[in-house]
Formats: C-alpha cells, structure tokens, sequence
C-alpha cells in the first residue's frame, strides 16, 4: 500500500515513461509534484493537492500536452522541510524519470530544490514559495516563478501601510517573524521598503518564532507590551492560523491594527467565524479579485463542481492551476514537450492566466503577478468574507519588483 507521503495521482494514463521523452512517441509527460501534506505548509496546499488531478484530467480528455502526451502526477509529501524536499526532488528525477517538478510551499525547501534541478536540467515550476531568493540569488534559468515573491508583496504592503500610517498618525510597529528564510525575506523586504515610503516610522522590536509554532500567549502579550500603532506579520500557513486565532481570542487586534498580515482564501474560509472583520490583509490570489477572468470561471466551475460547494480555488491551488496552464501553452508554442524546446518558449514569454495576461520578466523567470491588499468583509455572495471590493489595491509586480535587471544579475550567484 503506497503512503501519504509516496503515491500517484491518476491525472490520466499511468504508464511509466523514460525521462527524455521525445514528442513523437505519445509517451506521457510526468510530473512530480512536490508538495507539504503535513508540516506547516499543509494546510495552504491541500486544495491543490486534490484540484490539480482534475486540472490534468482536463488536459487528457484532449490528449493531453500537444494533444498526445498526457500527464501524469507523482506526488511526494515535502513535510515542509528542504532536507525532506531535495532527497524527494532528486528520487523523482532519477527513479521515477519526471520531467519537471511542481513545487515546493516552503521557499526553504524551494531553495533546496533548486540545487537538485539544476543539476539534473530539470524543468521548475515554483508556484507559491516566494523568497526573492529564488528567482535572484538562486537563480537558476529551470526555474519559473508564479507568485510575486517576498519583496513584491513587501512593496505592496508598505503601499498600504503608508497610506494608513498617514491617514491614522501612525509612529511605530512591531514585527512578528517566521524564523526560516521566507519570514526573515519578507521581513527585510518591508522594512527596507517602509524606510524609504515613510521614514517616521519607528520599529519598536523584531519577535521571531520557529516554524511549526503552537502557541503565541508569550509573543502576543509581548506585542501588546510594546504597545505600537500597528503590528506587521511575516508569518504563514497553519503557523498563521494558530496565531490568527489565539490574537483574536485574546482581543489583541481591539487595540493593535495588524495590517498586510497574509489573509489568504484560506484563511478566509477556515476561519470565517473568528476572523477579525476590517483587518488589513495581504493575498497572493484571490479569486473575487478576477471573476471576470475566463480561466478564473473555468477553475471555480471545475473545483465546486467536484470537490463541493465551498470548494472555492484558494490562492494556492489557483496559483499551481497558472503553473500547469502555462506548461499546456509551453508546449504548443514550442511545438514540442523537450525541456529545451520549453524553456525557450517560456523564457519572457506572456502567458494565460486565472489573474488575467502575464509576462515573465527575461532575467529573472519572475512572473509580473500583482499582491492584493484588502479589509476582510462580509459579502452576501459567499458563506466566508472575501475583501471588501472598494478597498482591495491590486499592486502590479512590475511597480514593486527589484528596479532593473541589471540589479538583478548583480545578485545572481555563480552557477556552471
């Protein structure tokens, strides 16, 4: 019996295929989707984890990549940690022969990854990690990025921050942190960003917790100790939520404003009873912000219509579904489903997405992906709150990303 951790998910036909697949064979094109059903990162990807299936099912009923090379999953359980991810990247390289690899949550892990794919010439799709680490001093020319990394969504933060922080007469902060590298960027990101936007601006005290934390009674009656005119949050997955809940118990947010803290639509719908309405939050795909966007019909019709009424696309699941589509549009334009020919047809290249037309920027392989700050609400639409539409700042990647490109292969490290 296979485990959670170790198995395949029929995303349509199952036969095992070498590695180089040539396109005229009609062999399937294999996927190793690199993804954390436990950990910390859990409970961000388990919309994916069962929506990407029906994504590639889709796929299949056409034939597949090309019309002739249906895909086929392979998952492994990451446990969110990189040691766990890069053993898992490299087994499914070389046993299991996959073309590419989708993943991982965890920019700690992606990073690990990174390492394993370059060596190998492995085609990357890193939807949802976000360090700027990934696209910048990791980079690596396999690797593609689908979300608007650390320092983007730190850019779009500070945007609203500043407003308010004006609008509110707003004189210092604390920062509550992951300690890992995704919190410690994000940290870096936003208040080097706030410097320059509002320079008044004080930070009181950094308060950093390990990955996987329980309990927060310590660190919320230190933030209130402190007393600052708002709280910024690098803190994620079900870290996030144990936080959310327990700050919302102990009415920490009556009297200190946590705004640009990641609310995503998971957030939303888990905890849509004792969510704080009118905090300010920060998502990375929302689907309310693009209901008008073909491909973000065709996922919200595909998923509640198989996984339920409720099962609205999350940011993430929505984020892999980009990821998988943009593989599709790869291959058409390359006319071919060699990682050579696809990488080529990727490269700068302006995609399909659920967040409408995209481009990856040449240097980088960073999509332009816009951040999304908004007050959570209450709508009559939906049993949970989205953001209130007429506060929601949709930030475009391309005004908050690294300024040049030649600032960005400055960063770059030294690869053979």
């Amino acid at each position: 019996m296979k485990s959670r951790r170790d198995f395949l998910l029929a995303g349509g036909a199952l036969a095992l295929a070498p590695r180089l697949v040539r396109a005229q064979t009609g062999l399937p094109y294999k996927i190793g989707l690199l993804l954390s059903a436990t950990g910390t990162g859990a409970s961000y990807m388990s919309h994916a984890i069962r929506g990407l299936p029906l994504l590639a099912k889709e796929i299949n009923e056409r034939g597949g990549l090309l019309g002739r090379h249906p895909i086929e999953l392979i998952f492994r359980d990451d446990q969110t940690r990189p040691e766990v991810g890069a053993r898992a990247a490299a087994s499914m390289i070389v046993n299991d022969r996959v073309n590419a690899i989708f993943g991982a949550y965890s920019s700690g892990v992606a990073l690990a990854v990174q390492e394993v794919i370059h060596e190998h010439k492995t085609l990357h799709f890193a939807a949802t990690s976000n360090s700027s680490r990934i696209t910048q001093e990791n980079y690596t020319p396999y690797t593609y990025q689908f979300c608007p990394d650390s320092n983007m969504q730190s850019g779009a933060v500070v945007k609203a921050v500043a407003q308010l922080a004006k609008k509110h007469g707003w004189r210092n902060y604390v920062s509550l942190g992951q300690d890992y590298e995704w919190g410690r960027d994000t940290h870096r990101g936003f208040t080097t960003a706030l410097a320059r936007a509002a320079p008044g601006l004080k930070e009181e005290r950094q308060i950093w917790v390990k990955l996987g934390e329980t309990n927060f009674h310590d660190e919320i009656n230190a933030i209130r100790r402190a007393r600052p005119s708002f709280l910024f949050g690098a803190i994620a997955g079900k870290d996030h939520e144990l936080f959310l809940q327990q700050a919302h118990q102990q009415a920490l947010f009556n009297s200190v404003p946590y705004p640009g803290g990641l609310i995503s639509v998971t957030e939303l719908k888990h905890h849509r009873k004792t969510l704080p309405r009118g905090v300010i939050g920060l998502a990375r795909c929302p689907f309310f912000a693009h209901l008008d966007e073909p491909m973000m019909q065709q996922y919200i019709r595909r998923d509640r219509g198989a996984l339920g009424p409720d099962a609205y696309p999350d940011d993430w699941a929505c984020m892999h579904y980009d990821a998988l589509n943009a593989l599709d549009q790869a291959a058409k334009k390359a006319g071919s489903i060699e990682t050579a020919a696809l990488l080529k047809a990727l490269k700068g290249a302006t995609i399909d997405t659920c967040r409408g037309r995209l481009t990856f920027r040449d240097c980088s392989n960073q999509l332009d992906a816009p951040s999304y700050v908004g007050e959570v609400w209450d709508s009559r639409d939906y049993p949970f709150p989205i953001y209130k539409p007429d506060t929601m700042i949709v930030v475009p990647g391309n005004e908050v990303w690294t300024r040049t490109c030649a600032e960005v292969d400055k960063l770059k490290k030294k690869r053979a």
